[in-house]
């Protein structure tokens, strides 16, 4: 909720999955448009009463759904991001597509506070193949149904820092949870 007090004007939420951010967006009277890669989430999203909502992957945002003044990517969705250079590429694609007091407000978790061996062993794994620490390959599952293999990104703030370097963006605060899990509220640089 605190993380959510940031989002102004025009509303772009990836990975809205069954809506709860952008319902309570929408209805604080904000122009919200709800993304997300799954038709479930979307009927869900629709049945919800969310007013404007595509099926689309974070990879296909573009200028083309015009400008916004917030992005959000809640419930880790900073994870969607997969690994540095697309979470690289798509901040820049971000900025050229929100205003110029635009806010990124999106949620993630910092892998390396852990006391587990087995999580540090696989830090180190993923360093050795040129992979981020946090960079983790999972898929999701449901009775009969499964997603097919993806990509998940999660960061230290340290790491943060480092990914948003000329992309255009800063850290404006963080908002700490249990954990690990922090919210960034990210701004433009000037």
């Amino acid at each position: 909720q605190s993380a959510m007090n940031h989002a102004k004007g025009r509303v772009l939420d990836i990975g809205c999955g069954g809506g709860r951010h952008a319902l309570y967006l929408q209805g604080k009277g904000l122009d919200v448009l709800g993304i997300d890669n799954s038709p479930m989430a979307i009927r869900t999203c629709k049945e919800r009463g969310l007013k404007n909502i595509e099926l689309m992957d974070i990879t296909q945002v573009s200028r083309k759904l015009g400008i916004f003044d917030t992005i959000t990517m809640m419930g880790n969705n900073f994870g969607l991001f997969a690994n540095k250079k697309r979470a690289r590429w798509l901040l820049k694609r971000f900025h050229g597509m929100t205003s110029e007091d635009a806010y990124i407000i999106a949620e993630t978790m910092d892998p390396y506070q852990t006391d587990k061996r087995v999580h540090r062993d696989y830090h180190k794994y993923n360093r050795q193949r040129g992979r981020m620490g946090g960079q983790v390959r999972i898929r999701a599952r449901y009775q009969k149904y499964k997603t097919p293999w993806f990509d998940y990104l999660l960061v230290s703030k340290k790491e943060l820092e480092g990914l948003l370097e000329g992309t255009g963006w800063k850290v404006r605060k963080y908002l700490d949870g249990p954990g690990g899990m922090y919210v960034m509220i990210l701004e433009k640089v000037r």
